[in-house]
């Protein structure tokens, strides 16, 4: 078998960057989605995991928020709360689906809600900047120790964006362990099983942490 390389614990922040580019209405909303740099909708459904910014824990993504919040619509609020953009192959196919649920409702209603002057929705970008912690795992059990310290930046880092970044579109911790063969062909099937869109990064921090630990046997 080929030599597996360590695994490379890295850490992340994502820094927002304005794009000056907002909508007032349902209608706007939707037409601004249809052409938005892809990185602004990857934003506004992944960013509040590091940045939260709304109390309620229903609302995951900020469109179903704004909604919600500022054109008082709760029944499209929710629609858009239980998209899970897990389930899109890339953000093309999430930008769709953001496009026929507005569209949808913008079908059933006869007047487009519109926001306070003040409660635009402002699409916002993100900016990775990655940190190599230095630290190095040679063996898949190790993880069983290290995830329960690693930071919320690193499960970020190596659960949510390594699907846009591995070649099979999936986590880091699976795309390592595919390195040695089928041995750990079970344990990529219990970690492929963990959503981590309807949880916070704590709790999928927990999650993988008791998986790791009951599938080594480590106490």
């Amino acid at each position: 078998m080929q030599k597996v390389e360590p695994f490379a614990v890295k850490d992340c922040t994502l820094i927002a960057i304005a794009t000056g580019i907002h909508a007032q209405n349902l209608r706007e909303l939707k037409d601004k989605i249809l052409t938005i740099h892809p990185g602004s909708i990857y934003y506004h459904f992944w960013g509040g995991l590091l940045n939260p910014r709304f109390e309620e824990p229903e609302f995951n993504n900020d469109f179903a928020a704004w909604v919600y919040h500022s054109l008082h619509d709760p029944i499209l609020a929710e629609r858009l709360a239980v998209i899970d953009p897990t389930r899109f192959s890339d953000i093309e196919e999430l930008r769709h689906e953001l496009i026929d649920v507005i569209e949808e409702r913008l079908y059933e209603i006869e007047i487009v809600p519109w926001a306070k002057t003040d409660e635009q929705f402002h699409f916002i970008r993100s900016q990775i900047v990655v940190f190599d912690t230095h630290k190095r795992i040679v063996d898949p059990k190790e993880l069983a120790n290290v995830l329960p310290s690693m930071s919320l930046g690193s499960i970020f880092y190596h659960f949510i964006d390594a699907r846009r970044r591995t070649e099979e579109k999936i986590d880091d911790f699976r795309a390592w362990l595919k390195g040695f063969g089928d041995t750990y062909s079970d344990l990529c099937h219990l970690i492929s099983a963990i959503d981590p869109y309807f949880v916070t990064l704590t709790e999928l921090r927990q999650a993988l942490s008791h998986l790791f630990k009951q599938y080594f046997g480590v106490v």
